[in-house]
């Protein structure tokens, strides 16, 4: 990986996606006791930083390869920013997505153009039907986080956030499948002066957590988290990045989640998902550490279900 590669990515994706402003909280700040820069990627394309990995690997694929369309299996942000990417760029997206995925979302893929192949819900299910796809009607697989093109163009937000704050101490991104955070530290490596990366992840799913303690990918038995972005699992493209280069992961509860989640809400006036929240809930956790320092966090994406909120 270059500091070259990274930049390439970033010029190549800037027609297709929006560059996210940064906002700060005085309030936010006394309370933290941190100066923190919030880099909105809620106001990304389709609301959520996923739009930068999708363009950049459709875009890395020969004009054979994008004639024959993609496909990804993904019931959240990436089937959204895969279909809309695509249709940006005048390829057919096929999605794979659980029959048990809410009606918001399948109506999200559709009004981006993304064709829905339905299938029962379990990861061997979602493989198996993306690989019949495959086969049949040759469309490239993209995986929505380990995936080289993916991870390079979702380190492009922490680019920006540096450009326009290069003296930051810190950038704090949730950890899922692991594409956000691997990109980011890829950025902070290359274009941060010192600049360290921490994951935040709930109790109740931190297979990234105890990947880093053991030194192999590990999963997780239940997912019983309002972050149900962050439900995913490393990859073993992803692992090794962040193995090299994030600091720390810092593990976050239900409540603290929630509570985050809540502060941004009534304090910044934007609107964030649980996974979102889950990075400001670990910076507030450990805020005795952070005092003083000069924050980043990713805000990773605002598609809430505004009828099921938890607050």
């Amino acid at each position: 990986m270059t500091k070259q590669e990274l930049k390439n990515c970033h010029d190549r994706i800037k027609p297709y996606i929006h560059k996210t402003p940064v906002l700060t909280s005085r309030l936010l700040n006394n309370i933290s006791g941190t100066e923190i820069y919030f880099k909105c990627e809620n106001f990304q394309r389709m609301g959520a930083f996923k739009m930068r990995g999708a363009a950049n690997a459709i875009l890395q694929l020969s004009k054979d390869q994008q004639a024959k369309g993609v496909v990804t299996h993904s019931s959240g942000n990436f089937a959204q920013a895969l279909s809309l990417a695509a249709q940006s760029l005048g390829v057919k997206a096929y999605i794979v997505m659980p029959s048990t995925a809410p009606q918001v979302k399948k109506d999200a893929v559709k009004g981006y153009g993304g064709i829905i192949i339905e299938c029962p819900p379990t990861l061997e299910d979602r493989e198996q039907t993306a690989a019949q796809i495959q086969k049949e009607k040759g469309p490239t697989f993209l995986h929505p986080s380990n995936d080289l093109d993916v991870i390079l163009g979702q380190g492009t937000a922490a680019i920006e956030l540096l450009e326009d704050h290069s003296d930051l101490d810190y950038i704090f991104t949730p950890i899922g499948g692991g594409g956000l955070i691997a990109g980011t530290a890829l950025a902070a490596h290359f274009y941060g002066n010192n600049c360290k990366v921490i994951g935040g992840e709930p109790f109740e799913v931190d297979d990234a957590f105890r990947s880093l303690q053991s030194g192999k990918i590990e999963t997780n038995t239940t997912t019983n988290t309002i972050a149900d972005g962050l439900k995913t699992q490393l990859g073993d493209i992803n692992f090794p990045i962040i193995q090299k280069h994030v600091s720390e992961i810092i593990r976050v509860e239900e409540d603290e989640i929630i509570s985050a989640m809540r502060l941004i809400w009534e304090r910044m006036k934007i609107i964030i998902e649980p996974s979102c929240a889950v990075p400001f809930a670990a910076l507030l956790r450990e805020k005795e550490y952070f005092k003083t320092k000069k924050v980043g966090i990713i805000l990773s994406g605002g598609n809430v279900d505004v009828e099921h909120l938890p607050f």
